[in-house]
């Protein structure tokens, strides 16, 4: 039997979540709201349970209506997709799973979304969880990269795992008098929204990189138990700050800021480092670093691969279409939409894209 929770009975979902062995942050209420404010969509969490197994998802409903090549070539709250929330998620699944199971899953599931008006899903698996694996025989999954996890058994361990060159930048930040500190409070969220801000400018990050006052405060008390800031501190000055996630043993590198005017002295190689150190002394198991822009394996990925040199997470992303005449329907809506009076297409689509749902522009799944 599947039933959906909505984001106003934030404790029902929450004690659902809590229920799953493996749960991380990005299943919690309380995360999702932040996004919800940030206009990714409307929270839904998905619980499916049989004899068997249980099962739950969480997503972001979209109305397609909204996005630009469709504003007034649709009708509104008609016709939506879903997404995993900005991090990573995808079904998690309990119990005596076997193939019957699974197949109920999915037909109630799909039944569901179809009733519903929604077309497709993109879901991006979580690498820590490895929930992709179980859920081959449901979405279409491709492997995207590597992403980095740091295993926080012994501070031993979180040392030896640096690679040599790291270790000396670590050394050089505490050399040079950089001290780390964490904590969470209202002040500390204030100082960190311009320096990230500042760091997105100089990245030449995109539009939706920049988050409003309102992400923040609702983190902050949103998120009260699932997340922390860590800083540094040079000479009285902060020069570089990370908002941590935690939830079950699991900690998640989210937000990071620096002065690049700083950079020399690499706080940030010291504040992630001690970060997982808190981490071990606190019982998490893990610190997922994320990986590369786009899932390449560029400067950030090799940056934050010289946190754990042994590490062999992979990101893997889920396709589902659940209507396909409406699916292609839409695709021709977009293509058509980017004719020019001369006939020539401005924005062409490629047939051979990754990018998924096609009909939506890169950049907003």
């Amino acid at each position: 039997m599947l039933k959906e929770i909505s984001i106003d009975n934030a404790e029902e979902w929450d004690q659902l979540v809590k229920n799953f062995q493996d749960y991380d942050v990005y299943y919690l209420s309380g995360y999702i709201k932040a996004f919800m404010i940030h206009g990714d969509g409307v929270p839904k969490l998905f619980y499916f349970e049989d004899n068997c197994m249980k099962a739950m998802n969480v997503v972001m409903l979209r109305d397609i209506e909204k996005d630009e090549n469709f504003i007034d070539k649709i009708p509104p709250n008609t016709y939506f997709d879903i997404t995993t929330p900005y991090g990573y998620g995808g079904f998690l699944v309990e119990g005596s799973v076997d193939e019957n199971s699974l197949k109920l899953l999915e037909n109630e599931y799909s039944t569901y979304c179809i009733t519903a008006g929604i077309i497709s899903e993109f879901v991006r698996f979580h690498p820590v969880l490895h929930n992709s694996e179980m859920m081959k025989s449901i979405y279409y999954t491709s492997k995207l990269g590597k992403t980095i996890t740091m295993e926080l058994n012994s501070k031993l361990q979180i040392w030896n795992n640096l690679i040599s060159k790291n270790r000396n930048m670590v050394r050089k930040s505490l050399k040079s008098g950089v001290e780390i500190y964490c904590g969470r409070s209202k002040e500390l969220f204030e100082a960190f929204i311009p320096l990230y801000n500042v760091t997105m400018d100089k990245d030449k990050a995109k539009q939706y990189y920049y988050f409003k006052e309102n992400f923040y405060k609702s983190i902050l008390y949103d998120c009260k138990y699932n997340s922390i800031i860590f800083y540094a501190v040079y000479q009285d000055k902060i020069i570089a700050m990370s908002i941590v996630l935690l939830a079950n043993g699991h900690m998640n590198y989210h937000l990071s800021a620096v002065d690049k005017q700083y950079q020399q002295l690499a706080p940030t190689n010291l504040l992630l480092y001690e970060a997982a150190c808190w981490g071990c002394e606190n019982g998490f198991k893990t610190f997922h670093l994320g990986g590369g822009l786009g899932s390449k394996e560029d400067s950030l990925y090799k940056f934050k691969g010289s946190f754990n040199r042994e590490s062999n997470y992979e990101f893997v992303i889920g396709k589902k279409i659940f209507d396909e005449k409406k699916y292609k329907e839409l695709v021709e809506i977009r293509k058509n939409n980017t004719l020019n009076s001369d006939g020539q297409d401005l924005k062409i689509i490629d047939s051979t894209t990754t990018f998924f749902p096609q009909y939506r522009d890169v950049g907003t799944s």
